[in-house]
């Protein structure tokens, strides 16, 4: 699934809102890459989640980047309403069935986060491996944050768990401040993560680093 990091070279990665008709796979594909570990016990195996992601998925609630017309990184977000992935609890139990559903709902729910009033909530960021550490996550920050601009919301929001330090620096560099941590040590067995940090960014503020 990997792409060549030699194309961002060659071509510009563009940003464009919502997930290109026909990409919806491609879009799972890394969603899964980036978050199946911590998916995994709602979700598996993966060539059950891949499909119900992309078939569930809220084109609109996503900021994509594109090289040479593929996606290659999304970022989701929440504006009071649903987000990137928007399977309902009877979505669930009709893919996985009723008696194995019911503990997939209750993971699922672990990961649940509703924006307050004057919120936008990022729902994390996945770029293809072959790009990671080239700009291409700064350029999906940037454009959700245009559009909590635009919708006149005071500051984005996000979640980072304590197992992806680079995720954290990354969302440093671009202007977020840590607010809160909740540890949940029990989990990390299952999981593969210990504590998650709600970070948040004032609208209207820039990265530390101009794109």
């Amino acid at each position: 699934m990997g792409l060549d990091a030699a194309g961002a070279d060659r071509e510009p990665v563009t940003v464009r809102r919502g997930v290109p008709a026909g990409a919806e796979r491609r879009a799972a594909e890394l969603y899964w890459d980036a978050f199946g570990r911590k998916l995994g016990p709602a979700l598996n195996p993966p060539d059950k989640a891949v499909p119900f992601l992309a078939a569930h998925l809220n084109a609109d609630r996503a900021v994509c980047a594109l090289l040479d017309g593929q996606l290659v990184g999304l970022a989701g977000y929440q504006l009071g309403g649903p987000a990137r992935t928007g399977a309902s609890a009877s979505a669930v139990l009709r893919a996985y069935g009723r008696l194995r559903g019911l503990h997939r709902l209750l993971f699922l729910a672990l990961f649940e986060r509703r924006p307050a009033p004057g919120q936008l909530v990022m729902d994390g960021i996945a770029v293809d491996p072959g790009l990671r550490g080239r700009g291409v996550g700064s350029l999906l920050i940037e454009e959700v944050a245009a559009i909590a601009m635009e919708q006149e919301c005071r500051e984005v929001r996000l979640d980072v768990i304590d197992t992806n330090p680079r995720a954290r620096a990354l969302y440093e560099r671009r202007g977020f401040t840590a607010v809160r941590t909740e540890r949940t040590p029990c989990l990390r067995g299952l999981l593969g993560f210990g504590a998650v940090t709600t970070m948040r960014r004032a609208v209207g503020t820039k990265g530390a680093r101009e794109l």
